[in-house]
């Protein structure tokens, strides 16, 4: 599903139904920094259902559109896997139907109130008080990132 300047443009799809067989095969270890006797440790294969753990009836795919979480580390087109059943507790980011659309924002406690508040030191985002007229609708649990080259 997508994001766009924080407003989801369609209906989330739970992703209980992926194909079993949604497997990557694992090349080798690839060193980022001193060589590491565990290199010689190979799987053959990467199941990607089970390690993004998509199976769960309660886990939604959204992609991100906006530049409003950048500081917390997800980018314009980053994919993010969320859990409904998860809790929304200070500091995780999540999920939420603000004015009828959904946003992704860091949920902050200010002076005990909860808050969602934008991850971007370069731009301006009022904070939205998580009231009764604000759903926080999941919590981002993992974050895909295509690095285009």
């Amino acid at each position: 599903m997508f994001l766009s300047h924080g407003l989801l443009e369609s209906k989330p799809v739970p992703l209980a139904d992926l194909p079993p067989d949604l497997r990557l095969k694992v090349i080798g270890a690839a060193g980022a920094g001193f060589p590491s006797p565990a290199q010689d440790w190979e799987e053959t294969a990467i199941d990607l259902v089970e390690l993004l753990r998509l199976d769960r009836a309660a886990s939604f795919v959204f992609r991100v559109s906006g530049q409003s979480m950048v500081d917390a580390g997800l980018f314009d087109s980053d994919v993010v896997i969320v859990d409904r059943d998860a809790k929304a507790v200070n500091g995780r980011i999540v999920i939420a139907v603000v004015d009828g659309g959904f946003v992704i924002r860091q949920l902050s406690m200010r002076s005990g109130v909860p808050v969602l508040e934008a991850r971007n030191s370069q731009m301006r985002y009022e904070p939205v008080v998580a009231d009764e007229h604000v759903e926080v609708w999941g919590v981002v649990r993992a974050s895909v990132r295509n690095l285009k080259v």
